[in-house]
């Protein structure tokens, strides 16, 4: 598969969903920063993938990066994060989600693709909401990875130049 056809444009969800839905695959679902790809993120996203047969990658928007993580970041934009992620051999799609993506249109997004699990590391925030929404449209949130202190993008960016 071409790299950019891994790439999902939100307008176009529900139809490619529809498509692999109808294959029986198990649909992991990640969504996260994913800012300066480092090894954490390549091994949580490794140990989703292993969880079943496609992995779906969200990547916040560069607006609720700055909302979530300050106004300095994120350091890499939405186009260079999606095309690191894209890179990954075991990544099979990936999206930006809206920059309104709060609780209603995480919910939302949940309903579209109905992830057979939500794959989330152990400082996931808002972890007992999303367990909650995931069970509504029958699926399930699984830790795959506890946090490792010294995998982090934060720290990467107090180590170096950024």
């Amino acid at each position: 598969m071409n790299n950019k056809n891994k790439i999902i444009q939100y307008n176009q969800l529900f139809k490619v969903i529809s498509l692999v839905k109808k294959t029986n695959k198990t649909i992991v679902l990640v969504t996260g920063v994913f800012d300066l790809l480092h090894q954490g993120h390549i091994k949580f996203l490794q140990k989703a993938k292993i969880l079943g047969d496609i992995l779906l990658v969200g990547l916040e928007s560069d607006e609720r990066v700055k909302q979530i993580k300050g106004s300095n970041r994120p350091i890499e934009d939405i186009g260079k994060r999606i095309e690191n992620i894209i890179q990954l051999p075991f990544v099979d799609f990936a999206l930006a989600l809206p920059s309104n993506f709060d609780s209603i249109e995480r919910e939302r997004f949940i309903c579209i693709v109905k992830p057979d699990i939500l794959a989330v590391s152990s400082h996931t925030q808002h972890l007992d909401k999303k367990r909650e929404i995931i069970e509504k449209y029958r699926g399930k949130l699984i830790v795959v990875m506890k946090r490792d202190n010294k995998y982090s993008t934060t720290q990467i960016i107090k180590n170096s130049k950024y």
